[in-house]
């Protein structure tokens, strides 16, 4: 089986280098691999380091491409249109993999399946106090831990994978990327795929490491984009995402709706729900400290208290700016 491997990146000049090498040592025969690199038109040495890879590496081939609309979906299209394997796999700019990562993919699809996805710890390039705790709260189960590539040791069958390697036949059914929604496209992708009749296999065999924001700042920006887009994406297509993604929306309209009935005199909704809500933060603190005993983790009920926060502030903005993005939307389009 050929493979071609797509990375998208803008402005990866620290981390795309770590990444190229770990492709350049895949077990996979190098005869098998197609590699596409695709620029989002970088303002930093990434194009450069592009094309020194290219000139170094001994795969089957290797395209250099530019994303000249720079968002990720449109450049996911360009390796849609442009790759010539038997199955695609796009990795994260930012993920580090194993020698056997290609092999191992390539394994679950030589079984039968069509398309197929594994674990993705995260990372942290920082091994300081902050660096743990953000860690902490990005692998806690309320955090983002609740996806089957966080959390999963059994192979099985999801509703989205993260940086899945897909048959050619997939993509020739279920279409492209959709480009208006720059960071929500993977979800909307995969129910796509499911809707087609494909199923999405997840291989706990198959394991990628990818690295998180390096600060609180970084953290709560992202959070508060990922709520964004979540909120935009029901003016397309609703059906892509799970009650989990909206949690943080439910908890902020919880404690609004438990505020208003204070005014009125009934203080036990909005106690009861401080108190629950408070005790599933220290549960998760205990959890953590229990992994990992650090001073740095005790500050883990603030962390995901703002991650929540942020989280759910975004699907409200999301949600306000729905209406008026999708007549944008329709009035551009026709």
């Amino acid at each position: 089986m050929t493979v071609s491997i797509a990375v998208v990146a803008y402005n990866e000049g620290t981390f795309l280098p770590l990444l190229l090498s770990d492709i350049a040592l895949q077990d996979y025969p190098h005869n098998k691999i197609e590699l596409l690199l695709i620029d989002s038109i970088s303002s930093d040495n990434t194009p450069e380091i592009m094309c020194k890879f290219k000139e170094e590496c001994d795969f089957l081939s290797c395209k250099l491409l530019v994303n000249k609309k720079r968002i990720i979906p449109a450049g996911h299209n360009l390796a849609i249109d442009n790759f010539i394997g038997d199955a695609l796999i796009r990795i994260d700019a930012h993920a580090r993999i194993p020698v056997d990562f290609i092999s191992k993919n390539v394994k679950v699809l030589n079984s039968g399946e069509m398309a197929v996805g594994g674990r993705r710890p995260c990372i942290v390039r920082r091994s300081d106090r902050i660096g743990k705790l953000l860690l902490s709260a990005e692998n806690s189960v309320f955090g983002s831990g609740f996806a089957p590539y966080r959390t999963s040791r059994e192979k099985l069958y999801t509703n989205s994978l993260f940086c899945g390697m897909y048959r050619r036949e997939v993509f020739e059914k279920a279409g492209r990327f959709n480009e208006l929604l720059p960071r929500s496209e993977d979800n909307e992708m995969c129910y796509r795929i499911r809707r087609s009749g494909y199923r999405l296999c997840y291989s706990p065999e198959i394991v990628f490491f990818q690295y998180m924001r390096a600060d609180l700042f970084s953290m709560l920006r992202q959070k508060l984009l990922n709520g964004f887009a979540v909120g935009k994406t029901l003016a397309v297509e609703p059906k892509c995402f799970s009650l989990f993604h909206f949690a943080p929306l439910f908890l902020i309209l919880s404690l609004f709706v438990a505020v208003l009935l204070c005014l009125k005199g009934d203080f036990f909704p909005l106690l009861f729900l401080c108190s629950l809500y408070g005790t599933l933060l220290c549960a998760a603190t205990v959890a953590a400290v229990f992994k990992e005993p650090v001073l740095c983790n005790l500050y883990l009920p603030l962390v995901l208290f703002l991650v929540h926060w942020f989280y759910g502030i975004g699907t409200i903005l999301g949600l306000i700016v729905m209406p008026f993005w999708l007549f944008f939307i329709k009035r551009n389009v026709i």
